[in-house]
């Protein structure tokens, strides 16, 4: 294994340990020190190029992605070290490295598809974002996602979010969200979604089996909420999502923006993987739809992206920009999970 692929399953072993994942942090550890590396997939791993971490290719991601879907699968020497099971090292190393010997070209087949989570908890922070823009142009919303994957953030208004004292949401909520919540309760208005849509480079289609093992396999084993909130949203009527370009894409949608209808834009954690030039000109395409933009075709734009975290503050920044008038809101921050939200929001109803 190489420095730099050893360092991306330490680095990202830590990651996922911060992010609640003990069994992530101990699978990703053990990879880290005992590769096969004479194996197809140690192989194809070596051959990946550029950052192997988490903000690129992900490639202990993909690995334990790989691993996570055989257990899925039904793979029982692995049922047999997964959570809840709770087994001492020994065991443990030999069920994980036996598991890539006998499934070498089920994992280097795997890995050539990035990871896609499509963590529906981050529709905590979405929700009430929207409920902001609901308030603003009392209008019908025209939903549009980038680096949509299986599109169930495209789904948050079939979510209910609660804290202690508050709930927002259908009462027949497919999901309901109980992030860790500090600040005030939501404001705004109930939004209608007139229309929805997504785009990805390579969408999954819940409700296909394939598709669906791949965005649960994603998730982490010692989680099982998060599969079970998974199962539930994918179990609703699935939104639409395009294969292509996100920017090309959008470009066509700015363009077909309906009257009477605010186009609300959304992106999470999908932004930041867009090639610069790519964000460079999205950006573009925004502005100028948002300089054409008028009270009865209002545009909005709201994103969960990490911005650094150069303050230590933890997760990512809730933003929101609405035109016409262009205002720029940073409305509070969240775990990149969905784990908490700290929430300050905005008066968005002048």
């Amino acid at each position: 294994m190489s420095a730099e692929l050893q360092t991306a399953f330490a680095d990202q072993a830590k990651a996922c340990t911060t992010l609640g994942s003990p069994f992530m942090g101990r699978l990703l550890s053990l990879l880290a020190e005992d590769w096969p590396t004479r194996s197809r997939l140690a192989a194809r791993c070596a051959a990946f190029t550029g950052d192997l971490g988490p903000a690129s290719v992900s490639v202990p991601l993909r690995v334990a992605g790989g691993l996570h879907a055989l257990r899925l699968r039904g793979d029982a020497a692995l049922a047999a070290v997964y959570p809840p099971q709770d087994v001492a090292d020994d065991p443990f190393r030999a069920a994980i490295l036996d598991a890539l010997e006998r499934h070498d070209d089920f994992l280097t087949a795997w890995v050539e598809s990035p990871p896609q989570t499509n963590e529906l908890r981050r529709s905590a922070a979405l929700i009430p974002a929207a409920r902001l823009v609901a308030a603003r142009f009392g209008l019908p919303i025209t939903l549009s996602e980038l680096g949509a994957s299986g599109g169930l953030n495209l789904m948050w208004d079939r979510f209910a979010l609660e804290a202690a004292d508050w709930r927002v949401g259908p009462a027949d909520a497919v999901v309901t969200l109980r992030p860790e919540w500090d600040g005030p309760a939501p404001g705004g208005a109930d939004p209608v979604i007139a229309s929805r849509r997504g785009v990805d480079l390579s969408p999954l289609d819940p409700t296909d089996d394939e598709d669906l093992l791949r965005l649960t396999a994603y998730l982490w084993p010692d989680q099982p909420h998060r599969l079970t909130n998974t199962r539930a949203a994918a179990g609703a009527v699935p939104a639409p999502v395009d294969q292509g370009d996100a920017i090309d894409w959008l470009a066509a949608r700015l363009d077909a923006a309906s009257e009477g209808q605010v186009h609300l834009i959304q992106n999470t954690v999908a932004w930041q993987y867009f090639p610069a030039e790519a964000q460079a000109r999205g950006r573009a395409l925004i502005d100028a739809a948002g300089a054409r933009a008028t009270q009865t075709r209002p545009l909005a734009w709201m994103q969960l992206e990490t911005d650094g975290d150069l303050h230590g503050q933890g997760g990512a920044p809730i933003l929101l920009r609405m035109w016409p008038g262009g205002d720029e809101l940073v409305l509070g921050r969240a775990d990149f999970h969905g784990r908490w939200v700290r929430w300050h929001g905005a008066d968005c109803t002048g």
